[in-house]
């Protein structure tokens, strides 16, 4: 079985995000916006690596393994993770609170439904 214990994960994205802030000279909501855009960049590789995965692109078959998607999804976590603690320095608690909402609402409500008998 593989270890899947975590070094504490919050405490990485604040590594993370006062580096990214110390690289910066730009004002702050620019940083931030840029931030915001990186996630998009991101889901990008993600698409990228599935149309690999797939062999979708004609130009170049089978770039990609789906352990590679794996690998991007976990970078636009990562980047979101990163957006939402330089947008606010409470990030941890902005998420266990939403996480929480997640469980309460989207976990405890029948799904509707979708035709099937």
């Amino acid at each position: 079985m593989t270890d899947t214990s975590l070094p504490d994960v919050w405490q990485t994205i604040d590594r993370l995000a006062a580096r990214f802030e110390d690289h910066s000279t730009l004002p702050r909501e620019q940083r931030i916006l840029l931030q915001l855009l990186k996630i998009q960049e991101e889901a990008g590789e993600v698409a990228e690596a599935v149309i690999g995965a797939t062999g979708q692109n004609p130009r170049k078959g089978y770039s990609h393994t789906w352990e590679d998607v794996e690998s991007e999804i976990c970078d636009v976590i990562v980047t979101g993770m990163v957006a939402l603690r330089r947008m606010n320095p409470e990030a941890p608690d902005v998420f266990a609170r939403h996480m929480s909402r997640i469980a309460d609402q989207d976990l405890t409500e029948p799904l509707p439904h979708q035709g099937r008998e």
